[in-house]
């Protein structure tokens, strides 16, 4: 069995690098990633800002620009693009959301507008388009409930009908798809499983044959995948983990060995953490690498809300803004 001291330097977290390799993003403005990378910047960013949260050192960034490049791509619709010149869609409306609610921003934000655009995505069957194109998945029903939930207006959604549109994307093997029919994928069960938790309707799922199925996902190497046959990969840390959290299951996995998979995917010159040993590190996986282990309780790192993918503390404060807000009002 593989152990810390034989990881080497990767037998503890690399927080100074990590956080080296996250800060630098902010000066490549001319590199051919970052023009690639465009069209989910706002994703990017909130990966890259969480992780920096998690691992205390959301300080070394620019807040001051950072919201005002955040609000700068909020479009007529009252939705968020990705960046500022591409069209708004839920992905990158949760995103600003989740970027503001890290700095307690959330009252720079137009609420009534991003909520009336998410509330119009709303399809008759509860399920909801990322955008006016008009596709439908199961990412978008999670997306559609934790932004109004963070904005504290719930109540501009079908809940009820969001919950039983996601409910039949339930699969025989308790995992869940796209929609209604599609595979089992652990990214989409995590998008269900956050969206009843938000909608306080986790009995629509059969919660022991789900965890099953998601413990199933851990692989030899310690890491795990999406779906069977597949190969491990750093992302799943997030995605299984934080549904086995939310329903309670946490300890159904090995999380030592998780934990070490995890290590091992890390770049010790350069910083950052990859899908899998020795490939090449990108801010996605960094952020649920990180994430992953502070699901597992990882020493050092802030703890953080399985449901809605940001600190606790943050979210402490989110509820607390909202529970001021009732009682103003009543």
């Amino acid at each position: 069995m593989t152990t810390p001291a034989d990881l080497g330097p990767r037998g503890r977290l690399l927080v100074d690098k990590h956080a080296n390799y996250i800060r630098s993003f902010e000066k490549s403005r001319e590199s051919f990633e970052f023009y690639a990378t465009e069209h989910f910047r706002m994703s990017g960013v909130y990966w890259g800002l969480t992780a920096m949260h998690l691992l205390g050192r959301l300080d070394d960034m620019d807040g001051t620009e950072i919201l005002e490049w955040v609000l700068s791509c909020a479009k007529p619709d009252g939705g968020f693009g990705g960046s500022e010149r591409h069209d708004s869609h839920l992905l990158y409306t949760l995103s600003a959301v989740q970027i503001l609610a890290l700095y307690d921003a959330l009252d720079q934000a137009d609420t009534e507008r991003i909520t009336d655009y998410v509330a119009s995505l709303q399809q008759a069957d509860g399920s909801f388009a990322g955008d006016s194109w008009g596709e439908i998945d199961t990412r978008f029903s999670y997306c559609a409930l934790s932004c109004c939930a963070l904005l504290g207006r719930l109540d501009a959604l079908d809940v009820r009908r969001a919950a039983q549109y996601v409910a039949a994307c339930r699969n025989f093997d308790g995992g869940f798809g796209r929609k209604p029919g599609d595979e089992s994928h652990a990214g989409q069960v995590f998008c269900c499983v956050g969206a009843l938790a938000i909608a306080g309707a986790l009995d629509l799922l059969d919660r022991d044959l789900l965890c099953w199925w998601l413990c199933e996902r851990q692989t030899r190497s310690g890491g795990l995948n999406g779906r069977p046959e597949k190969m491990q990969d750093v992302c799943y840390s997030w995605w299984c983990l934080s549904a086995l959290s939310i329903l309670g299951r946490l300890h159904w996995i090995d999380g030592a060995a998780l934990s070490r998979f995890i290590l091992f995917c890390q770049d010790e010159d350069g910083g950052g953490i990859s899908d899998r040993p020795e490939d090449v590190a990108d801010v996605y996986h960094t952020f649920f690498g990180v994430a992953g282990l502070a699901l597992l309780g990882y020493r050092g790192l802030q703890a953080i809300d399985p449901t809605y993918a940001l600190p606790v503390t943050v979210m402490e404060a989110v509820k607390a803004r909202h529970a001021a807000r009732v009682a103003a009002e009543s």
